[in-house]
């Protein structure tokens, strides 16, 4: 199969680097797999220019970009752009006008595509997420569907694919990218990669969220959030936290929906569950005085708990 990876100006380093190795590995090991042998990944570096430079300043020289045409797959790696009203203005800017276009008309041709991270606004901008799931950097989430209104967010997910578009989480979510790639054309040689190249398998990013990240980026949301921690081992109501906020409780159950895509008790258990991970960490507290002091009355519900965010 004919991949091709799209590298823009400001590509970001490890991430096209883990692309490319994980796909070059591929092709070394897939001669000592039991049985027939998948074929082989013909991989193409293409670029709207001839000559590109990395996040970090590094050149690349690329293939013209008319190269992705006949792919069976096109991969756009992240740009390295951190903050959200600068990544907003990077994707939506004339100088990647061009990638957008490839990438519709891609998406036109039924082309199957993947990014991660950053990249997923990229293809976000250029249309091609509309009316799919995806998902992106956990702590990029709530700016994601605030803009991107028409794709369903799933900011918990290492990687997902839905209807030939597959994306994937934080920067080096480009390793399970990439082999969530070569499992497509072989599961085993997928599995001897990630062995040889020292890989946990991650289906999910919910253990890496930190909610307070997430609550920042809107005025209601971290109030609440901080209304939550005041009282984290005490019963809590969300009527009275809308009371107190000032706020009618669907005010606030439509807050944290739009910002976060999860109801206030959702984000109770995640601050919850925060809280006693970092005990846990860093005393010698039983579970059940763990839970306590989180607001639970017995182990039970916060075992479950723990095993829902680590599964």
């Amino acid at each position: 199969m004919k991949v091709a990876v799209l590298a823009l100006d400001g590509v970001f380093d490890s991430g096209i680097s883990a692309v490319l190795d994980v796909l070059h590995t591929a092709n070394v090991l897939r001669g000592r797999l039991d049985g027939a042998r998948p074929p082989a990944f013909d991989i193409r570096t293409v670029g709207v220019r001839r000559r590109v430079r990395s996040g970090l300043g590094h050149r690349i020289d690329t293939e013209p970009v008319t190269e992705a045409d006949d792919a069976g797959l096109l991969v756009l790696p992240a740009l390295m752009e951190r903050g959200p009203a600068k990544l907003l203005e990077t994707v939506a800017s004339p100088a990647h006008r061009t990638a957008r276009r490839v990438l519709a008309e891609a998406r036109e041709r039924r082309t199957p595509l993947a990014s991660a991270c950053t990249g997923t606004f990229l293809l976000a901008e250029s249309g091609v997420l509309d009316g799919l799931s995806a998902t992106t950097s956990w702590w990029l989430a709530p700016v994601f569907r605030e803009r991107y209104r028409r794709v369903r967010v799933e900011e918990n997910l290492m990687v997902t694919t839905s209807d030939g578009v597959t994306t994937a989480g934080a920067a080096f979510g480009h390793l399970d990218l990439a082999l969530a790639i070569v499992a497509g054309r072989s599961p085993a040689l997928a599995d001897l990669v990630r062995h040889y190249l020292v890989v946990d398998d991650r289906a999910s990013q919910a253990g890496y969220v930190i909610p307070g990240a997430l609550a920042r980026h809107d005025p209601l949301v971290a109030a609440f959030e901080r209304w939550v921690r005041a009282r984290i081992a005490q019963p809590l109501s969300v009527a009275d936290a809308a009371r107190d906020l000032g706020v009618s409780e669907r005010t606030l159950q439509r807050t944290l929906a739009r910002t976060l895509g999860r109801s206030p008790i959702r984000l109770v258990q995640d601050l919850r569950v925060e809280q006693a991970e970092h005990l846990l960490r860093t005393t010698d507290l039983p579970l059940a005085a763990v839970a306590r002091r989180v607001g639970y009355e017995s182990p039970g519900p916060l075992r479950a708990l723990l095993r829902r965010v680590r599964a």
